[in-house]
Parts: structure tokens; sequence; C-alpha cells
């Protein structure tokens, strides 16, 4: 059956699905394709049947890798949803869905409220403006506790949660939940049943007065969006759902509150009203303000365009996947415009014509063939060359560059090297095809020993890039152990002359400037200012030295690790009319800046893990004295039933095989999820024993 066609963009949603890894953000997604009639069985993560999760190292290990794309209707609105994954080695997956979307669900497990992928996730979100509703998942399992887990989005979010509905039991007797507005009870009777079919009753007896103080509390949350609302509201007249509806919208667009709904995916209950939440409450392409952009030409040009058909087309790329059958496929979001299959688009970041060869709709990784894309669609392009991830698409005429997103730096490195000769060739092709669909992914040839090093974001995702390479690619390879991304810094402020003088037979080379190295706060990176005065080196010859340093900079002081988190300004020198050249200057401050950085108490940082280990009460202090040998800080330390769940801070040198240990210290009864928290200087020692081993492998 063909899709039905949607031209009012205000029955169009664009969401995403996004939560700590195992808060049910796949089977939640199973029961929406199931209940909108887009599939007709419901598949399991643990039988590894899911439409989602359709990698088969994501159903080997149950866990969400890649973001999928897949579109529903519902109540005659369509959803346009991406699954996200919940590892913290796939954060860029939900960093690059959160920022062409226009609304999201965020999933909490309702026994542990707020987990530390919850707060990326969330912050992520922050960044992107998105609104937001939350669903409290797995109100089934034992623990689970609404009024806490909603607290907790208060105290570790920051956030603005508004209870729309209250569940109706808890643990093994949770049967329904409370809709607060409608003030009636939604029950789902039947355990054997999917879920399809629920009844409205009465609110049960126990809960009405706890009911009726929520209904206030969501009337007084949402008034200050209506002005009428609120005046009912004070004068004590009753207000119909409709107009609650109507302001709660109002305020959820804006921020300003986070409507909560209950439920257990896992057991067909509560998805329904969370359907009917994101077509009342999440905005359409239309209730957002247009989007913003630059002249590619002058970026000092502001631009916009609306979310409308007859606009100029503006489109945002994404997402790449290598399709083993149709080539590299582009996934893109339209902002603004329309754009036929067989068309050319402009990129605006690379300036590039670009010919889109066929357009297609993604289901998972199923794909059916359109011939036309109009605003607020997200679809997939086949065709584009050079079109990467973050880059703008625009009609030629009307050029507009997109802001892009924020990728994160890897913070794990591994050298990688083919089995064979014939494997030699394709390891580089595969691995660049790797590296253009994944930007937190990346791959370098160390100049010193010519080895291939590839860089990730933890252990998982290299395995599963190496995994790929021998499934996807057939092609075999050893991977060598995994090295740490150390950087270095300085810690006192310095001035340094550097002076390049070479005589020859004819015209010499001459480069001579002072610097001063100043460190910077954690996080500041690289900054460089020009203070020279009365013309002691020429104008043009400052870019050079900017140059020689920042070449410099990637070399390291002692440990060849790349210096971050510094300020460099030239402030003097002298030049020669005739021998002074830009690469006697790029010389110079090379020289400049080394020497200077030796001298200004030169450091090694190395990056620090936010680990957050659950962990049954009678392992604890195993797991405790582990930590501590690793370097670890418990920072805090919280009981949830049986289960104590520490938060530590762990530097990743110390948590290579963690994995193996903790399940050998409790019998395979704890888990654990580490991110990347800062960098940190690390102990002497150490340090000594890192420049030791650089400067004993040369």
């Amino acid at each position: 059956m063909a899709d039905p066609i949607i031209t009012d963009l205000n029955k169009l949603r664009n969401i995403g699905i996004v939560a700590h890894i195992d808060a049910g953000k796949t089977t939640c997604t199973e029961r929406i394709l199931y209940y909108t009639g887009v599939t007709h069985k419901i598949g399991e993560v643990h039988d590894g049947e899911t439409v989602m999760d359709y990698m088969v190292q994501e159903r080997e290990r149950g866990i969400t890798i890649t973001s999928a794309a897949t579109t529903c209707f519902w109540r005659d609105c369509r959803i346009n949803i991406i699954d996200t994954p919940g590892h913290v080695d796939f954060t860029i997956e939900v960093e690059r869905s959160l920022r062409v979307l226009d609304g999201a669900c965020v999933l909490f497990d309702a026994v542990a409220g707020v987990q530390p992928q919850s707060e990326t996730v969330w912050r992520q979100a922050n960044r992107y403006g998105v609104p937001r509703i939350c669903f409290m998942n797995k109100m089934d399992r034992v623990g689970a506790n609404y009024d806490k887990s909603v607290e907790s989005i208060i105290e570790k979010l920051n956030g603005k949660p508004v209870m729309f509905n209250y569940p109706i039991g808890a643990e093994d007797k949770f049967i329904g939940v409370v809709d607060l507005i409608e003030e009636k009870a939604l029950i789902w009777d039947l355990e054997a049943a999917k879920g399809d079919e629920y009844r409205l009753a009465e609110i049960p007896a126990d809960l009405k007065d706890k009911c009726a103080t929520l209904r206030e509390k969501l009337i007084d949350a949402v008034a200050e969006e209506d002005e009428a609302l609120l005046n009912k509201f004070l004068d004590g007249v009753a207000v119909t759902p409709a107009e609650v509806r109507s302001a709660a919208r109002k305020a959820c667009i804006k921020g300003k509150i986070h409507p909560v709904f209950a439920g257990s995916a896992f057991k067909n209950k509560g998805v329904q009203p969370l359907l009917d939440a994101v077509l009342a409450y999440l905005p359409s392409p239309l209730d957002k303000p247009p989007v913003k952009g630059v002249n590619p030409s002058n970026e000092e040009e502001l631009m916009e365009r609306k979310a409308t058909n007859e606009e100029p087309f503006a489109a945002l790329a994404f997402k790449i996947l290598t399709d083993p059958f149709v080539g590299q496929l582009t996934f893109f979001r339209v902002y603004s415009g329309q754009l036929s299959a067989g068309s050319y688009v402009l990129n605006a970041r690379q300036g590039k014509k670009e010919r889109i060869g066929r357009l297609l709709q993604m289901h998972a990784n199923k794909q059916i063939e359109i011939k036309q894309v109009k605003a607020g669609d997200i679809a997939a392009a086949v065709g584009l060359k050079f079109s990467r991830t973050g880059d703008s698409l625009c009609d030629e005429d009307h050029p507009i560059s997109l802001e892009s997103m924020h990728f994160p730096e890897p913070v794990i490195s591994i050298a990688i090297e083919p089995k064979s000769k014939a494997d030699q060739e394709k390891l580089g092709f595969s691995l660049g095809k790797l590296a253009i669909e994944d930007p937190s992914f990346r791959l370098k040839v160390d100049p010193e020993t010519n080895q291939t090093i590839i860089s990730g974001m933890g252990e998982l995702h290299l395995e599963i890039i190496v995994d790929r390479l021998l499934r996807e690619f057939k092609v075999e390879a050893n991977i060598g152990k995994p090295q740490v991304a150390y950087k270095e810094t300085i810690t006192k402020k310095v001035e340094q002359e550097g002076k390049y003088i070479k005589q020859t037979g004819g015209r010499g080379q001459y480069g001579h400037c002072w610097l001063t190295l100043e460190p910077q706060p954690p996080g500041t990176g690289y900054i460089f200012e020009n203070n020279t005065t009365g013309g002691s080196i020429p104008r043009e010859f400052i870019p050079a030295i900017d140059k020689g340093v920042k070449e410099a900079l990637e070399n390291g002081i002692n440990a060849g690790y790349p210096v971050v988190d510094i300020k460099v300004g030239v402030f003097d020198g002298s030049y020669h009319d005739v021998d002074s050249s830009e690469i006697a200057f790029k010389i110079a401050a090379s020289m400049a800046f080394k020497d200077g950085c030796k001298k200004a108490g030169p450091m090694i940082l190395e990056p620090i893990m936010k680990t957050e280990v659950c962990v049954p009460e009678n392992y604890m202090g195993d797991v405790i004295g582990d930590l501590n040998s690793r370097r670890g800080k418990i920072m805090q330390m919280e009981p949830q039933g049986s289960i104590q769940v520490i938060q530590a801070e762990v530097p990743l040198a110390e948590m290579f095989g963690y994995a193996t240990q903790l399940r050998s210290l409790s019998q395979g009864r704890a888990t654990y999820t580490m991110e990347f928290g800062h960098y940190e200087p690390v102990p002497i020692n150490i340090a000594n024993e890192i420049i030791a081993k650089v400067s004993g492998g040369k």
C-alpha cells in the first residue's frame, strides 16, 4: 500500500528516540512501528529480530550501533523517526540526528532514572534547542519508581519535567496509566495481548487525590504560556482538555516544560499515549523558526530559509552510509524548497555541483524509491560524490551554508595492518569508506613508523570497525594494542627567540621572531596573536609564523603528542630585504616554539573517563578496590534497591580490559558504562614512563 501523501506540514513530525544504553529505545520503536501498522510482528532485541537494529553486529550484541531512520503514520499525521544508539562510543550518531530533528523522545529506565548517557543526550538536545518529551520506560521492572525517576530529571539534568500521566501500579502490578488532562484511566488488561487494545476507566479511588494535585500542577506549569487559560485557572473556572493541551504545546516547543509519560514498551503498555503526545506537543517544521545560515561567498552575510516549498532549496547532509548494492547513500534533511530526482544541487561548503541520481525514503535498511522531496522531509540520495556529514546542499542560484555539527574528538587509537599483500590495497580503500561514514572515526599514517593508526571513541567502537572490515569489506587485518590519545601542554608563561639564518652561494634564508607562550584554561585549544609593532616583521610573514607554530604543535614537546590549551603571540623580530621568506619565518617560529615549550613547564595530559558501575552490594568492596588500583577517584555511591551505583573518574589508560575484569569480580552480575569526561595531568612517574617509551621506540 502506498504511503498517504502529507501536504500539510502541520501534520509532519521529525523526531528522534534517544536515551542511555539499554533504556529500551529500539524496543519502543518496534512497538511504534507495530501500532502504526508498518510492521505486523513485534521484533524483540533479545531475539535479534528487530527492524531497526539490522546490522549483524547489532543483532549479535543486542545493542544499537548506527542510527536508523523510518517513517510511520498515526492519526493522519506522518512521523519520521530516527532510532539512535545509547552507547557512548556511538555518540556521533545521536549528535548528527539531533542536529536535523525537530523534537525528541527521551527514554529513561524507571528504576535507574537519569543515567550517565542520559546526561550526554540531554546536553546534545540542549545544544541544538530540541524540544523533548520524556517516557519513563520499564515501569514493570522490580524497583520501578516513577516519582523518584522524574525527580532525578530536575536534580541531574536541570530539566523541567511535568507529569502528563501517572502509572497505575508498578513492577508486576503495573496495569495502565492515568491521563491527567482527560482525567481518565487507560487500562491494558490482557497480559498476553500485544497492547493494541486498552480500555478507558475511572481513576482508581486510591489515586484520585494524588492525580487531582498533579493535574493542578500541570495546569499551573503550562498556564504561563496562555493568558486566557491563566485567568480562568486563577478565577477557579474549569478549563477544557483542549485548552490545556494547546498551552502545553506552546510551553513544550519553547522548552519551558518537558512532558513526562509512563509505560513499559516491552510489556506493550503506554506506547499509544506516547504517540499521541508526539503529535500533540512536539513541533512540526512550521513551529520551528526559519533555519539560519550564511552566504558561502561572504560569511558575514546572514541568511534564513522558511519551511515552505516555495523558498529556494536548502538541506543538510547529516549521515553517509555505504550500501553494498547502491553505493554511497547520503541522508539529508530538507529545510526549504523541493527537489526532484535527476536534478543538480550545490554543495555550499565545497563549492561543487552534485547530481542527485535517485531519491530514497528509508525504512531502516529497506529503501523505497521516491520522485521528489519537499520541505520538512528526511530522505537519502544516491549519486553524491563529494558530500560529507555536515555539508549544506542548496539551490545553485541561491546558495546558503547552514550550521554544521559538533564532532567529538577520538580518545583511543590502535595500529592496524593487513594480514596479506592482497589485503593491503583493500584495507586503505575500506578504512577510507568507513571514515567518510563516521566523523568520530579518524585515520592517519604515522610518518615515523609508517603504521596505519585508527582512532575512535572507545574499545567497542574500534572493535566494530574491525568486525565490519572483515564482514562487509572482506579485509583481514591484525590490530595492535590500544593507544591512549594523550595531549601535551605547558604550565608557565615564557618568551623565546627563534632565528633561522642560512647562507648559500646565492640568495640565503633569514627569519627571526620572538614569541610569547602562555598556558590557557582546559578546552581552549590553540590561540595565535600578532602583537608586533612598527613593522619589525612585515605583515605577509605573520601567517607563515602561525603555520610554523601549528606544525610544531602536532609534533609535541617531550612525547610527540599534540600540544593543546596554549596561546602563542609574536611580538618582535627582524627581517632581511632580500633573504627573508615565508619558509624561513616558518622554520624560525617552529624552532622558537619547540625551545620555548621545553622551558615552560611541559606536562602530559590524559583522558579521564566518567565511569558508572552498577554492582550488587556483596561485590561492592572488590569493585571499589579494583577501581582504586586503576587510579580511579570514587565521586559518589548511591543505592538503587539491592544494587549500588558507583560514579567514578578513571584514566582511560587504566580501563583497557575492564569489562572482563568486572565480570570475573562480580560473577557476571555487574555492568558499567564509560564516557569521556576531561583531560587531566598525568602523574610524574607515569609521564616519565610514557616519555621513556616514546624515546625508546624511536
